[in-house]
């Protein structure tokens, strides 16, 4: 049975936190919390996933030379042009934001919350760096304010995890997700669509996966190449091809089918700055590829749920 989210066929995210927060519209506010990742740093590898790019997936957050208020505050203030009287979630987006002492996160996560206006936490995260103490310290912050965790899955299968150099085990991700709703802390689960190796089967066989765990939310996005990256080198060699807007328009509107009416969809596709992206370049006009999907979903009269199936 088709839900209606407020003239959507899907469960986005804007109609998510209007329900939540009484109607108030509510922004997130990308931060940086000045971490690296285990990726990078050596511990795991170097360089990061091969999609990634030098500002560890923040290339929108705050600058990381200024301090999460002064972060907060000059987002804030630009937003506040467009839109008067939000709410606020703090997001930690760049990086990996559970990859430092508990005591060191305990103090940025804090200085965020003390900020005016601001209704709820969010964390990009890996599952492999979320210990007992972190899980805790999460748990804490759920009692007191809405908080959410975002986990980097990207797919399924292992053997592209392994390619793309995710550095952690489909295992570990599944074990994390049950940790956390364990606690009670919506997991929101990121994917890509296009990565290398992968048919179209491979990346729909990932949301079938996501969507049989407890997870609250998730982020579909497009395999971005950019600058100065290891897909770029790839890309440069003819070892990958480049998903078409028609294709990517085809696999999203399947995967919205697929998932349950109450997963929220915070996101369809990705951005990626101008000047680092080098294609596909179709995915610049993102208000296009949104409303493709949106008039898609409407004359095949397909929406959120059509197919999923509880078994």
């Amino acid at each position: 049975m088709r839900k209606d989210f407020n003239g959507k066929r899907y469960h986005s995210l804007n109609y998510f936190l209007r329900k939540k927060f009484n109607g108030q519209k509510t922004f997130k506010i990308s931060l940086d919390g000045g971490f690296t990742c285990p990726n990078r740093d050596g511990k795991l590898s170097k360089g990061g996933c091969i999609f990634c790019s030098e500002s560890g997936s923040g290339d929108f957050a705050g600058d990381r030379l200024s301090s999460i208020t002064e972060q907060f505050v000059d987002i804030k203030e630009m937003m506040n042009k467009k839109w008067k009287d939000g709410k606020y979630i703090a997001y930690f987006q760049a990086y990996t934001n559970t990859y430092a002492p508990v005591e060191v996160l305990k103090k940025k996560y804090d200085e965020a919350l003390t900020q005016e206006d601001v209704v709820g936490l969010a964390i990009a995260t890996r599952p492999d760096c979320l210990e007992e103490d972190v899980l805790e310290l999460l748990e804490d912050y759920s009692k007191r304010v809405y908080t959410w965790v975002e986990l980097g899955l990207q797919t399924s299968n292992d053997t592209t995890a392994t390619l793309i150099n995710r550095g952690y085990k489909l295992e570990i991700f599944k074990k994390t997700v049950e940790e956390l709703h364990k606690r009670n802390i919506d997991v929101v689960a990121h994917i890509i669509f296009g990565l290398p190796g992968e048919s179209k089967e491979d990346m729909l066989k990932t949301v079938k996966y996501i969507s049989k765990l407890p997870i609250k939310g998730v982020k579909i996005h497009l395999l971005h190449v950019m600058k100065n990256t290891r897909l770029e080198k790839l890309l440069d060699e003819g070892k990958i091809t480049l998903l078409e807007m028609d294709e990517y328009i085809e696999l999203v509107t399947k995967a919205i089918t697929m998932l349950p009416q109450d997963i929220v969809i915070h996101r369809l596709t990705g951005d990626a700055p101008r000047n680092l992206l080098v294609g596909p370049m179709w995915s610049l006009k993102k208000w296009e590829v949104l409303n493709a999907i949106d008039n898609k979903l409407v004359t095949e009269d397909l929406y959120q749920g059509k197919y999923y199936k509880e078994d």
